[in-house]
């Protein structure tokens, strides 16, 4: 039996949807454990490219089992809608994707609140997907889950009582308009309708799986830095990104995971708002940009970059119990005469090593920097660690070092086949 976790490590956008993609060719079960389509997982097949918000990206492989978690907000219309491009694609959904019937679903109003919030107050950098209020109902346990979709009295009744706070809210905070209890309620019975040929006990599907030693792949979304309690909070998503989310969103025991696997850029990038210690120059920011494509999946927005941080990936290695590493975008620092590495930050006459919890020493700290030369070679091409130029094999070799973690695969490209394994 062998369940692994597959984590990102940053602050999210490290290329998880390649990496999850690659190992679910091992895996029987592929599972999305928290999150909503705030998420944006790109995988590129030979001249395709399929970006998945909502669905595992194992449904790209033939045979698979995909299953969404309990953990996950699903807004019901981007999830019939993401059905709809995989199967116009040629890409078989039915008997393959399975529901939580305890996942909490995103209504109307989680989004415009979503949006109203973001610009009323001091601006985190949300998506306005209506995460954020979606994962406020559950924690206040006045949500709506998939299973009431399925029920007519129970979705009217919550939907009733939700509607008469929401719509207070949004008038008398917002100023804004409220919503219609009978056109929601027809519009959201139908989504119950349409989804419920998916909806199942995914508890009790997953613990079989493992007792039938099918080997299961968890997936995260968004990154460690992204964490609700481990991020730079406030500006993190609404649920549990870590390693230790895939137990609490799927009903999976800490127990059955053997492995958690960490992804992290060659760099740094992070989206939205929020202090970011090794944020590059105006100059070198947009290069990298430019020759990373950063720019959101799911948002479009450009995304900031910045050096490779080894206090932040120390920080997820010790939270997420890293067994292992994959290291991302090789190729787009080839250019580069000197690369630079943050070993520690200071701040207040103090060195931090460890990744600081204060979101004003975040903001204000200075990077503490070793440089190494670059390669100044093309890699995108290369297949095997050996082949790799030396300066980027030393670059990888002082990362290793830095988060005492090994490195087991490394991408130069968005394809398949630009990813090689390190060995040893």
């Amino acid at each position: 039996m062998s369940n692994s976790v597959i984590v990102g490590a940053q602050w999210g956008d490290e290329g998880k949807g390649k990496v999850i993609d690659i190992f679910a060719a091992k895996a029987d079960y592929i599972v999305r454990y928290q999150g909503g389509n705030n998420a944006g997982h790109t995988v590129v097949i030979g001249k395709d490219s399929f970006i998945l918000h909502l669905i595992p990206s194992g449904i790209l492989h033939k045979n698979k089992i995909c299953v969404i978690g309990n953990g996950v907000v699903i807004d019901p219309r981007a999830l019939l809608e993401e059905i709809a491009m995989l199967e116009e694609r040629g890409i078989k959904v039915d008997s393959r994707l399975f529901i939580s019937e305890e996942a909490h679903v995103i209504l109307p109003y989680h989004k415009l609140l979503d949006e109203l919030k973001e610009q009323k107050k001091k601006k985190i950098g949300t998506t306005k997907k209506g995460i954020g209020p979606c994962y406020s109902d559950k924690v206040a346990r006045s949500g709506i889950r998939v299973i009431d979709l399925l029920e007519e009295d129970t979705l009217k009744d919550k939907l009733r009582s939700n509607l008469e706070e929401k719509n207070s809210v949004l008038a008398k905070i917002y100023g804004a308009e409220g919503f219609n209890l009978a056109s929601m309620y027809k519009e959201y019975l139908d989504y119950g309708k349409k989804i419920s040929k998916y909806v199942c006990n995914t508890k009790r599907l997953l613990n079989d799986a493992i007792k039938n030693k099918k080997r299961i792949l968890f997936e995260g979304a968004q990154g460690t830095l992204l964490d609700v309690d481990y991020g730079t909070y406030p500006f993190v998503t609404s649920s549990n990104s870590t390693a230790g989310g895939a137990s609490i969103g799927t009903g999976v025991g800490p127990n059955k995971i053997n492995k958690v696997i960490g992804v992290v850029k060659a760099y740094t990038t992070r989206v939205g708002e929020g202090p970011f210690p090794t944020e590059f120059n105006d100059s070198l920011m947009e290069k990298i940009r430019q020759k990373g494509k950063e720019f959101g999946a799911t948002t479009g927005r450009p995304r900031r970059c910045g050096w490779f941080d080894g206090v932040v990936v120390n920080h997820a290695v010790m939270v997420n119990g890293l067994d292992e590493l994959v290291v991302t975008k090789l190729d787009v620092l080839d250019e580069l005469d000197t690369l630079k590495i943050c070993t520690g930050y200071k701040f207040g006459g103090k060195i931090y090593n460890d990744f600081p919890a204060s979101i004003k020493t975040l903001t204000q700290c200075r990077p503490m920097y070793e440089e190494l030369p670059g390669w100044r070679k093309d890699t995108t091409g290369i297949t095997s660690y050996a082949k790799l130029p030396t300066n980027a094999k030393r670059y990888l070799k002082r990362i290793q070092e830095l988060v005492k973690t090994k490195i087991v695969l490394i991408s130069v490209g968005s394809e398949r086949n630009q990813t090689f394994s390190k060995g040893d």
